[in-house]
């Protein structure tokens, strides 16, 4: 597994997550290897808004739960422009709903690095 710079250089990331930490790690990580976060941001609403905003999105990172609201309508509108999406939770794959199962599933905690080969790489299993 590589660092994720090479993935990661010069791609535009939204990030959805709730938790102020793990969201400013997965910024950091991202934005050292050259990728510009899109967020980081932690409600559905905030999310939709950026989606809607922003012309170019590569790839997104979502959190499923954001404040006990489930993430899903931020992965449909991803879905529907055709970005490329990873959901990074806590949550076991059987919350997600049949519609979303072939989205990539990385349980907590993973490292930024894993997210980005999953998103813009092989696809790996987390």
């Amino acid at each position: 597994m590589s660092d994720g710079s090479e993935l990661l250089n010069g791609r535009r990331v939204l990030v959805v997550e709730d938790e102020y930490f793990i969201a400013d790690d997965m910024r950091r990580v991202f934005e050292e290897n050259g990728a510009q976060v899109i967020g980081p941001v932690g409600t559905i609403d905030d999310a939709l808004a950026m989606i809607e905003e922003t012309p170019r999105i590569d790839g997104a990172v979502l959190d499923i739960n954001l404040r006990e609201v489930m993430v899903f309508p931020v992965a449909d509108a991803l879905r529907a422009r055709g970005v490329p999406f990873v959901f990074a939770t806590g949550y076991e794959e059987n919350a997600v709903p049949n519609r979303l199962r072939d989205a990539i599933h990385c349980e907590k905690p993973i490292e930024p690095a894993r997210l980005a080969e999953a998103l813009f790489g092989q696809p790996v299993a987390c």
